[in-house]
């Protein structure tokens, strides 16, 4: 009962808007002063980030201003332009760009928001002007930015990889066929599209020869060799090779001279204010945890799962179920950080493997990036394009469709995630 009122006080202050950490953080202070519970105790549930156990989170600022290098670089205008060469004239053309645009630059930005802030800007505004309703543009750019945190580096990964107490080399990697699965899936859907709507103008592109362009995208495609590359290889950690991946970004954005001392020092703010907020988030995390393991969140919530159904298969839709509803309340990192203490030992105990209910539970969550009422992915692209929320909001339902697809395969299919880690003996 008591976890019961937690959990309500917090859903009550989020639907006040009230922002997420100190919706978290207010109801369990609350419970440690009822509770009388020492302020020493408090302070260690707070330096969660700082504990030794929590080094992997050091990455998180450096892949989130990967991101936002390559965006003030002009690294994605590079990769856009060789696609915009690479499929030319096919049907369809500049919607399979960006679905395979969002594909590559997941390998830098680890975040559906920085993928829809960055590709966003440029792809809707080109896809209008070739013919595309908008609805169709803003959907598929929306739907296509969350290969982001699924594909590695994902920052949610890390988040539940340290939540989770696994690796996070080996949850990047248990990422990649799922990713690769959700982009297949919007070719699909954008090639019944093109079937359907086939009289787009397809040739008013920039003409670029393919050499030029190639040359000049091709050290951008090292980045993600370096990433994974260097974690498969033994040289890097995954926090180390986040380190080497905005050096590389960096040295390639003022090799290109796309790069102001100014465009800098706003790279550096938005990367701080990005990692301050998930860092508040964390930290708030860690006192919710420990409010939940006092109260034997876990052990009631496993006992309930058990007695309901004896299932692995039943278990999994009604994870589904709960975090898809979970991810219209919270931001990924927020979900993760609540959801996994109790949803773990309950996994362990029907024999799933945590490494696929990490994949299960990102892609759950990010889904809710594209509905109301939190879905950021809706306000980012609606700021971004001058489209009105309510636009991005229509367009985006019929790609439900494939994402939900995605997730049932991701589900109970568990070679998706768990094959390529095995594999490479992670």
């Amino acid at each position: 009962m008591i976890l019961a009122a937690l959990v309500c006080a917090m859903l009550v202050l989020l639907f006040l808007r009230v922002p997420v950490a100190i919706s978290m953080l207010l109801p369990c202070l609350v419970y440690n002063v009822w509770q009388g519970i020492p302020g020493v105790a408090l302070q260690r549930c707070m330096a969660s980030v700082g504990s030794p156990g929590a080094f992997p989170l050091l990455a998180v600022p450096l892949f989130v201003m990967t991101g936002y290098l390559s965006n003030a670089g002009g690294l994605a205008d590079r990769l856009f332009r060789l696609l915009l060469c690479l499929f030319g004239r096919i049907p369809g053309s500049l919607a399979y760009v960006n679905v395979i645009s969002s594909l590559l630059f997941s390998w830098m930005s680890g975040a559906a928001i920085a993928d829809a802030a960055g590709l966003g800007s440029v792809l809707v505004p080109a896809m209008k002007k070739r013919g595309y309703n908008e609805g169709f543009a803003l959907g598929l750019t929306g739907a296509s930015s969350l290969i982001g945190p699924i594909m590695p580096p994902s920052i949610p990964a890390i988040v539940y990889a340290v939540s989770a107490g696994v690796s996070v080399g080996s949850l990047f990697f248990a990422g990649v066929l799922p990713a690769l699965v959700l982009t297949a899936i919007l070719c699909v859907y954008v090639f019944i599209d093109a079937k359907r709507n086939p009289l787009r103008d397809e040739n008013s592109g920039p003409k670029i020869p393919l050499k030029t362009a190639l040359m000049g995208a091709l050290p951008v495609l090292l980045t993600p060799v370096i990433i994974l590359g260097g974690i498969l290889g033994g040289v890097f950690t995954p926090t180390e090779a986040a380190a080497a991946a905005v050096m590389w970004v960096l040295f390639l954005s003022v090799c290109y001279r796309a790069i102001s001392f100014r465009g800098f020092y706003d790279v550096l703010l938005k990367t701080a204010t990005t990692t301050g907020s998930i860092m508040l988030i964390v930290s708030a995390a860690g006192l919710f945890s420990n409010v939940i393991a006092r109260e034997q969140g876990p052990q009631a919530v496993t006992q309930a799962m058990l007695q309901l159904t004896d299932n692995p298969y039943v278990f999994l839709l009604l994870v589904n179920l709960a975090l898809l509803v979970t991810g219209m309340l919270l931001e990924p990192v927020a979900g993760l950080l609540i959801t996994v203490p109790v949803l773990l030992p309950a996994s362990i105990e029907f024999g799933i493997d945590p490494l696929q209910l990490g994949i299960v539970m990102i892609l759950n969550l990010v889904i809710g990036l594209l509905t109301p009422p939190v879905g950021l992915v809706l306000y980012v692209l609606s700021a971004v394009t001058g489209a009105s929320v309510q636009t991005v909001v229509r367009g985006t339902v019929p790609f439900l469709i494939p994402l939900l697809i995605t997730m049932l395969l991701i589900t109970y299919v568990p070679a998706f995630s768990l094959w390529l880690p095995g594999f490479l003996g992670k």
